[in-house]
């Protein structure tokens, strides 16, 4: 499968943005499928998955603020950010595991697609 990101830009403290991650070459639905980001000077963190079967977890950092969610229909995992702070400013990636089980490990997963800028300001 190959994914692609988009959607990030430039926002202020407490704005919104809605990032998709467009999955070709097979069903998304066939991945637990997550989101990653990377912020300046940090390593990857994990962010958010929602599993083949819809079910979603989040990182407390987002926890009330993002909300994962999948269109079969349109092959594309969505990341919606509200509320969002400086500390979420990074480049964010999608991510795609053929495993059955939750991991927010980034070393199981096993397709990458590359990465959309997100920057808030304060």
């Amino acid at each position: 499968v190959q994914l692609q990101a988009s959607g990030g830009g430039l926002v202020q403290t407490g704005g919104s943005l809605r990032l998709s991650c467009a999955a070709s070459g097979r069903s998304v639905s066939s991945y637990a499928v997550g989101w990653f980001r990377q912020g300046p000077g940090k390593e990857h963190e994990f962010v958010t998955v929602i599993m083949r079967g819809g079910r979603t977890y989040y990182a407390d950092s987002v926890k009330g603020r993002f909300t994962i969610s999948r269109d079969n229909t349109k092959n594309t995992v969505y990341l919606q950010m509200n509320s969002l702070k400086p500390e979420d400013t990074a480049v964010y990636y999608c991510a795609a595991d053929r495993d059955y089980s939750y991991t927010k490990n980034e070393y199981e997963y096993d397709f990458w697609g590359r990465g959309t800028q997100v920057t808030v300001s304060s």
